[in-house]
């Protein structure tokens, strides 16, 4: 049975793509759940259709991924935060902060789900995160952290 996906469904295709199941996986998993619909005209159709936003999403979003990253690598980003005596801080700088801090900067919004850390940021100075903002734009930046005046 043809049928269009209306989400990604794992081993089986990615929304919005016409495939070809078993009669019984269609009627029994995919339809019932809301994964999928019965190809006709219309929801081929639709599926044209949202296969072409979604392309144009795509470019949009690489497109702001290596504005973000081409300025990440050359300036980096600066964190404030509270520290006690030597270079330890109270607590520790999280993603979270990165993320929203790049935010402020480039004005593109960031998830802090796409960076990643080595370890904890619990001293003063300059460390490196890594980001995949995008599958096709990844780059390591530098965060400077300075104690909080």
């Amino acid at each position: 049975m043809k049928v269009v996906l209306r989400s990604d469904v794992d081993g089986v295709g990615t929304a919005g793509s016409v495939i070809d199941v078993a009669d019984g996986f269609a009627r029994n998993h995919l339809i019932p759940r809301g994964l999928a619909l019965r190809a006709t005209d219309g929801t081929v159709s639709q599926a044209a259709a949202m296969a072409r936003a979604r392309s144009a999403r795509d470019l949009r979003e690489r497109e702001t991924a290596e504005r973000v990253a081409k300025e990440m690598v050359a300036d980096g980003v600066t964190i404030a935060a509270r520290a006690g005596s030597g270079s330890h801080l109270y607590g520790s700088v999280t993603t979270a902060e990165i993320a929203a801090a790049m935010t402020a900067r480039t004005g593109a919004d960031v998830d802090r789900r796409k960076l990643t850390i080595e370890a904890p940021i619990r001293t003063i100075g300059t460390h490196e995160v890594s980001a995949e903002l995008h599958p096709e734009v990844s780059f390591t930046f530098n965060v400077e952290v300075v104690a909080l005046s």
